[in-house]
């Protein structure tokens, strides 16, 4: 193709799909998630953050003062769930999942030791639950810990089927800011409803 200033296009063929790399295309649930809870924070209506996991650091290569790099660590004891913070007077507590099932969410997923935190956090007045996202359908839940423990404790089943985050739990709608308003739920659940 000749260009009026006299300069010439190449008129071949181009794969234009090499060197394109698809890795963390979008964002994962932890960001999007992570990003919610820092608008959350800059507008002053909730203080949720993500729960460091606790490791003993056990050595650590000093190659100059300012560059530390740690070479072993070990998790000092299991941690409870990824999130936990204030919102309108009440502790939040939540455990953020995602899955690439299209029919059922595995509870190999969460640890026993992860149910009972919630439902410890549920008892004592707090709003504690499971946002679970189905990657594949592009589906976002959160499942509140008393729909959870009832699943658990009277369903003989090793995996939770989507039919029941569809009938039990919220569907989160994807957002501009934020991009996750799960608050709008608790919302719900700290009224009842």
């Amino acid at each position: 193709m000749n260009y009026p200033n006299g300069t010439k296009k190449n008129n071949l063929l181009v794969n234009h799909h090499e060197n394109i790399n698809y890795k963390n295309r979008g964002m994962t649930l932890e960001s999007e998630i992570n990003s919610s809870n820092e608008y959350y924070r800059t507008i002053d209506k909730a203080y949720i953050y993500k729960k460091p996991t606790p490791i003993k650091i056990t050595k650590v290569d000093y190659p100059s003062r300012d560059k530390a790099v740690i070479k072993e660590a070990f998790f000092t004891i299991p941690s409870t769930t990824d999130y936990n913070g204030i919102y309108n007077s009440k502790y939040i507590d939540f455990e953020a999942k995602e899955t690439k099932s299209t029919t059922s969410f595995t509870l190999n997923n969460i640890h026993p030791h992860q149910i009972k935190h919630l439902e410890n956090i549920s008892k004592h007045g707090g709003i504690a639950f499971i946002i679970v996202r189905f990657t594949t359908l592009n589906e976002t839940y959160l499942l509140p810990s008393e729909k959870l423990m009832f699943f658990i404790n009277n369903i003989n089943r090793k995996s939770i089927p989507l039919n029941y985050f569809k009938e039990n739990a919220y569907l989160l709608n994807d957002g501009y800011r934020p991009i996750i308003d799960y608050l709008k739920v608790v919302d719900n659940l700290i009224g009842g409803n």
